[in-house]
């Protein structure tokens, strides 16, 4: 499948210190971008496990996920594809409560966060850690659109947005890196937008 480099036609503009190189703030708009077909998810028949190199796997329902401590996301968001979104709000729980539960073993070092599509993305475990990632089901106070990945889905916001796996179902706690879905087909394995590491080759 050929890589996508991005829209054309549309101004650029930016916030100084806010948006990443080679963004701009798409405003009120959130375009919707996905390489799969949109699923239909039932809450009540969806789970999220953390397993892999895990000392303690576990699997939670969606009545589980929602007994857990509460966190919210509020800041900024930025794809791949040159679109940056400011002041987003998500609520949700914030993965180290679930990373604290499944205790990855000291040679756990990547993830590979699985959708219930079948799309994967790869990231390294301190990209998940330290608030900086959450599975999240509200957006800006409302159950998560399904075109944005509703009900659920990983925000890992410091992160272009394919790294945020929509519908997301599991985490694999693995040793070693393997790349994902848009990583075989020639996006960065890492993806930090404030280096504009969209493509294989780039910092």
């Amino acid at each position: 499948m050929p890589i996508t480099r991005g829209f054309s036609g549309r101004a650029r503009r930016g916030r100084p210190g806010r948006v990443p190189p080679g963004q701009y703030d798409t405003g009120a708009d959130w375009p919707t971008l996905t390489a799969e077909v949109t699923p239909h998810l039932v809450p009540d028949e969806w789970t999220m496990t953390v397993d892999g190199l895990a000392d303690n796997p576990h699997t939670w329902t969606w009545r589980d996920v929602h007994a857990l401590p509460g966190s919210t996301y509020f800041g900024d968001i930025h794809c791949v594809t040159t679109w940056s979104k400011l002041d987003v709000t998500f609520g949700g729980v914030s993965v180290d409560t679930l990373l604290d539960i499944a205790r990855p073993r000291p040679e756990a070092a990547f993830v590979m966060a699985h959708s219930t599509t079948g799309y994967t993305t790869n990231l390294p475990l301190e990209d998940l850690r330290g608030d900086k990632a959450w599975i999240v089901w509200e957006y800006d106070g409302r159950p998560l659109p399904v075109e944005h990945g509703g009900p659920v889905r990983l925000l890992v916001p410091h992160l272009y947005f394919w790294k945020s796996a929509k519908w997301i179902t599991r985490l694999e706690l693995m040793d070693r890196d393997r790349p994902g879905f848009w990583e075989q087909n020639g996006y960065h394995d890492r993806g930090d937008p404030w280096l504009e590491q969209r493509y294989q080759g780039d910092p």
